[in-house]
């Protein structure tokens, strides 16, 4: 569908990270371009649970963008174009605390932002606008309580809250930097759920984690890190496919823009 195509106002929207390759394999293509530039990759129109939804690959398809690279005010304001108002966020994470495991799922409800030099803001000055936007609860609480919801539907286990450490990467952290991190509240550890959630807080736009639990952090685990995120990458997939599944064929999506 070329730019100028009016698109189908799909009110839901899916960014997917690390571990979804594939998932929108010849799906239908939206190209849109923004005042902020291209974004990763053309949204891609799947169904998940019945109910059509955009799909979009943060880091690229095919996954070459790193994430201190990613174009996150492109990707979503073209999802805000294409008429996405919710937004579930797909991020891998390593576990900091035992009570963790690789393979599970949560969905943090605060976060801690160690990023810089990423654009983090839609206020830059060009646009003569400026908000201070309240960020106290970084993630939409209906949204959170709804994918919380589609888990216990799908009978899926899944971690209700807990703190989102965001790091710049590519590379992963230290032990050290993870005992920091532990210091300072954190419960997984990440590198894309910032500027994401502040942007989309910035647009108006419900924004929520559902987090893949894919390795113990530096330090934490008895395998080496790549061992454990091959190990437990499949098995966190398979899950949050069936939340997302619920989530949106069980009404728990519907209940947030249907419902008002």
């Amino acid at each position: 569908m070329p730019a100028s195509s009016p698109p189908d106002a799909l009110r839901f929207a899916v960014i997917a990270g690390s571990g979804f390759a594939g998932l929108a394999a010849g799906a239908p293509a939206l190209v849109l371009t923004t005042a902020y530039g291209p974004p990763s990759a053309p949204l891609r129109r799947i169904e998940l649970g019945g109910r059509p939804v955009w799909l979009l690959a943060r880091h690229g398809d095919p996954h070459v963008i790193p994430p201190h690279r990613v174009n996150y005010r492109a990707n979503l304001r073209a999802l805000q174009m294409a008429g996405a108002a919710v937004v579930v966020a797909l991020n891998t994470v390593g576990a900091v605390h035992p009570r963790h495991a690789p393979g599970e799922l949560a969905v943090p409800d605060q976060l801690i932002d160690y990023t810089y030099g990423r654009d983090h803001s839609i206020y830059d000055g060009e646009s003569a606008t400026l908000d201070h936007i309240d960020f106290t609860e970084p993630f939409c609480g209906r949204l959170r309580a709804g994918l919380l919801a589609a888990a216990a539907a799908a009978r899926v286990a899944c971690h209700d809250g807990g703190v989102y450490a965001v790091t710049q990467g590519p590379r992963l952290e230290t032990a050290a930097e993870v005992n920091r991190l532990e210091r300072d509240g954190a419960d997984f550890i990440g590198m894309t759920a910032m500027p994401e959630a502040a942007l989309a807080r910035e647009l108006g736009m419900r924004y929520a984690c559902l987090s893949l639990v894919v390795n113990r952090a530096a330090g934490r685990g008895e395998r080496g890190i790549h061992e454990d995120i091959q190990a437990a990458t499949d098995t966190a997939r398979e899950r949050a496919l069936r939340v997302l599944g619920a989530f949106f064929g069980a009404g728990f999506a519907a209940a947030l823009v249907d419902g008002g």
